[in-house]
């Protein structure tokens, strides 16, 4: 029997200004999945406004770490999806990095055909329950959709994320997938996000194919560097590593390829016809100012890793993470304000320090908003100059000065310039870099003849083939930090490559 989708149930009574019925009330039919047809649906597209979303309370979530956002319920899917246009030239679909259905998936919830729903989204993406909930929807899909011109794009991320927790909660009844094998070996180092969907469409293709992994737990960032607040690991990743490994995929943890073994192993020493590098990239950047060795200095990385791996949001687990009374995290990404908001639950008052204004912060604008809405304070258009620490070595302070925005610079965005004799200090004891990340050195240093760039990330063409004959990439090793869906798609597009390339053997 199929159950309904109920993974993410509230734990709190929220009060938000949304009533179901004020929408059912307009409508000739009843909204459940199983019961109204796709004529009706399309008769009512783009006539109501978009379904909002379930919270948890802002001021309650900010205290735990159980997850934000709810998600829809059946009826809430259905009549969200019931304002998709079904566009004849979907621009959402050229958007998705991974080139989703969507029109169709979408199409199939509104009939209640959920399983379709899941079957569709399966053809091009592996991970649906996890891009939903962290994808940039509303640069990508949702940013392209036609019904955005004028209004409120289709919740394209909430519906996905929908049929990805239908599949999860209904997976040990789906038929199982049903793969001829080829013969043919394929290694991936790395178990993140392009590393699995890499590794999904080959082992669809019939390869036999093996994921070499550098930690105990498999999913890459998906583990280490998002909070459980945004993306559960259990419920959720583990979930749908799963459903990767029911693709024949096998997966060994606790490999360090660079040290456990080589690039070159796994290809002469093991016979693997092919090798995926999606390595990622974890090496932490700093600014180079006064102060930045003493204790209380974190990368974010550092600091996401223990509270993530280390299961700092488990009471049951006694975490070695200092988050101090204030932190102070410099940065305007993503992974800025997930180690804001982390620390914020661990007990701190928590600072977003950035140089820009709000109008160019890179985080998702829904992250923003999350983070205010939970009591974060944003000090925009600062920049550090100088950690202070105390007599004993640890921090106490963080000297600032205020910026103001001057020309664009090569990206586009304008310039941060100095005011003068601005010069300020937060008073904290913590500080915590989030300014991005560059790919592990350890493959470059053990692999001959792998070209890099002066970033230290792998150089490959667009279809992940780099300067090694059998060796491609993708991901964040290749990119730098990037997204989660940019780096599935690099994944997709080096498993068609790598299908390519040994076919023409």
């Amino acid at each position: 029997m199929q159950k309904k989708c109920g993974l993410n149930k509230p734990h709190f009574s929220v009060s938000i200004p949304y009533n179901p019925s004020h929408f059912l009330s307009l409508c000739s039919f009843e909204f459940s999945p199983k019961l109204h047809a796709a004529k009706q649906v399309t008769a009512m597209a783009n006539r109501i406004p978009r379904v909002p979303v379930r919270e948890q309370d802002p001021k309650v979530r900010a205290t735990n770490f159980e997850e934000v956002c709810y998600g829809y319920n059946d009826q809430e899917a259905a009549l969200e999806a019931s304002r998709c246009l079904n566009c004849k030239n979907p621009r959402c679909v050229q958007a998705c990095p991974v080139s989703i259905n969507i029109p169709e998936f979408i199409k199939h919830v509104t009939e209640g055909n959920l399983q379709q729903a899941a079957d569709t989204i399966a053809v091009d993406s592996s991970l649906p329950s996890v891009c939903g909930r962290v994808c940039p929807q509303e640069s990508q899909c949702e940013g392209s959709c036609v019904l955005g011109i004028k209004g409120e794009a289709v919740a394209i991320g909430k519906l996905e994320r929908y049929v990805g927790d239908w599949r999860i909660a209904n997976a040990d009844s789906l038929p199982k997938p049903k793969i001829t094998p080829n013969g043919h070996r394929v290694a991936v180092v790395g178990s993140g996000p392009s590393g699995l969907a890499c590794a999904s469409d080959l082992a669809r293709l019939g390869y036999e194919v093996k994921i070499f992994e550098a930690l105990h737990k498999v999913g890459g960032v998906l583990v280490y560097g998002i909070p459980e607040f945004r993306l559960p690991k259990d419920a959720i990743v583990a979930k749908e590593v799963e459903a990767v490994k029911r693709l024949g995929v096998e997966i060994e943890t606790d490999v360090i390829v660079g040290r456990t073994m080589t690039i070159d192993d796994l290809l002469d020493r093991d016979g693997f016809d092919a090798v995926f590098v999606g390595s990622g990239a974890g090496l932490p950047r700093f600014m180079g100012i006064p102060g930045e060795n003493l204790n209380g200095v974190f990368s974010a990385n550092e600091f996401l890793t223990r509270a993530n791996l280390m299961k700092a949001y488990d009471d049951e687990y006694d975490t070695p993470i200092y988050a101090g009374k204030r932190v102070v995290v410099v940065g305007g990404g993503n992974v800025a304000m997930d180690a804001v908001r982390t620390a914020q639950r661990l007990g701190a008052e928590a600072y977003i320090v950035y140089r820009r204004s709000e109008a160019e912060l890179p985080a998702r604008v829904e992250e923003v908003h999350h983070a205010k809405e939970e009591g974060i304070v944003f000090k925009m258009l600062t920049n550090p100059t100088e950690i202070i620490g105390n007599e004993k070595g640890w921090v106490e302070a963080i000297s600032c000065v205020e910026m103001e925005l001057g020309e664009p610079d090569e990206s586009g965005r304008r310039s941060p310039v100095v005011k003068e004799g601005s010069d300020f200090r937060i008073d904290c004891d913590v500080v915590i870099m989030a300014l991005g990340t560059s790919p592990n050195p350890l493959i470059k240093a053990t692999t001959k003849g792998l070209e890099t760039n002066r970033r230290g990330c792998i150089v490959a063409d667009e279809m992940g083939q780099t300067s090694r004959q059998g060796v491609f990439a993708g991901g964040d090793a290749v990119t730098g930090a990037a997204t989660v869906i940019l780096a599935m798609g690099a994944g997709r597009k080096a498993a068609k490559a790598i299908h390519e390339y040994i076919q023409s053997k």
